[in-house]
């Protein structure tokens, strides 16, 4: 009889203890789950007003200003010194730019935004820039609005592409490239010639 008062206190015991663990460990899964519900969760395109992918083009002329009256571009950090002393640009010299951006190669012809960020010189061989770049646009419909560059340039190139990785405002979403021509350079000044194709919902 004692054996059998034992044997049922025991069970009941085990299905009280095992009631506990199920419902302790399906509390932390709901709590676990709740905040990973917080956190993040998809989302229609739709409910931020996005349509139907665009792609644009747009055609404008850079104007980086080394020295003389109106610089745009200052070095800000003084990068190693090399064998080549002939050379204005030096392995890690890190540069800040507020370079205009305009319609034509003529830097008095219509503005239509800025390039501002930083450009660094990022090889001790050719001249070969890590870009870090806003094109923040003035102009018409893209009045406001911002595309964002990061990537290797190597000036000396005729012809190079630059990624564009994000943007702003009517590009928001945005990816593409940066076909990248210049057009002069010398001690004083470069006009870079730039054809951007980006991809955008606005």
């Amino acid at each position: 009889m004692v054996a059998s008062v034992l044997k049922t206190q025991s069970f009941i015991i085990f299905l009280i203890l095992f009631f506990i663990t199920i419902i302790s460990s399906f509390s932390r899964l709901t709590i676990a789950y709740g905040y990973s519900k917080l956190f993040g969760k998809y989302i229609s395109p739709s409910s931020l007003g996005l349509k139907r992918e665009k792609l644009s083009h747009l055609h404008f002329y850079l104007h980086d200003v080394l020295s003389g009256k109106n610089v745009t571009a200052i070095r800000v950090v003084d990068g190693k010194p090399s064998t080549n002393s002939s050379s204005q640009f030096i392995f890690g010299d890190v540069y800040v730019i507020d370079d205009p951006l305009t319609i034509e190669p003529d830097i008095n012809s219509k503005t239509v935004g800025k390039a501002q960020g930083t450009y660094t010189v990022a090889s001790q061989g050719e001249l070969s820039l890590l870009m870090v770049t806003n094109f923040a646009f003035t102009e018409g419909k893209y009045n406001g609005s911002t595309l964002s560059v990061l990537g290797r340039n190597e000036v000396l190139s005729a012809v190079r592409e630059i990624p564009i990785v994000g943007g702003s405002g009517v590009f928001r979403f945005a990816r593409g490239y940066a076909q990248v021509r210049t057009q002069s350079i010398n001690q004083a000044r470069a006009i870079v010639e730039y054809n951007v194709f980006v991809f955008h919902y606005r």
